[in-house]
């Protein structure tokens, strides 16, 4: 099973999160950390904090927290919500599969991505950044923005 790029990048977004400590962190900087474009991880942090994992804050004296359900979470938890249930095949697709009424490739299939999602329940946010991981996700720092042109002009 392959995980979609929007999953994948809520999972780095909550690592990082995890280590972050009093560091306040902006949807912007956690982009520029992972070297992805902000308006994706604005959605990720959008559904995160639908759900309960990441608070987050406008303006001044805002940011990106962890909850304490982020921190708890297993990993298979935070992906059968972004994932959704659907099955691995499309079976009902256009055409639909001739075999789909007598197949049991379908139920073999779900039954591996139910196994794929317990080995990922037996996973804390919290496990994924203990060492060596944490220390390399605490030291990933956001890009310098670029200056605008009159800052430019002034140099």
């Amino acid at each position: 099973m392959r995980l979609t790029t929007f999953t994948d990048l809520s999972l780095r977004i909550v690592m990082r999160l995890a280590v972050a400590g009093e560091e306040t962190l902006t949807t912007r900087s956690v982009a520029g950390m992972l070297a992805v474009p902000y308006t994706h991880a604005a959605k990720a942090v959008a559904r995160l904090s639908e759900m309960g994992l990441v608070e987050a804050r406008r303006g001044r004296g805002g940011g990106l927290r962890l909850t304490p359900a982020g921190r708890a979470a297993t990993v298979g938890s935070i992906v059968r919500e972004l994932e959704g249930s659907k099955d691995v095949v499309a079976c009902e697709d256009d055409p639909p599969c001739p075999l789909r009424a007598a197949c049991r490739l379908r139920g073999e299939l779900r039954r591996a991505q139910e196994a794929f999602f317990a080995a990922l329940d037996e996973v804390t946010v919290e496990s994924l950044v203990a060492s060596p991981t944490g220390p390399i996700l605490v030291q990933l720092r956001a890009p310098e923005r670029p200056q605008n042109s009159s800052e430019l002009e002034k140099q």
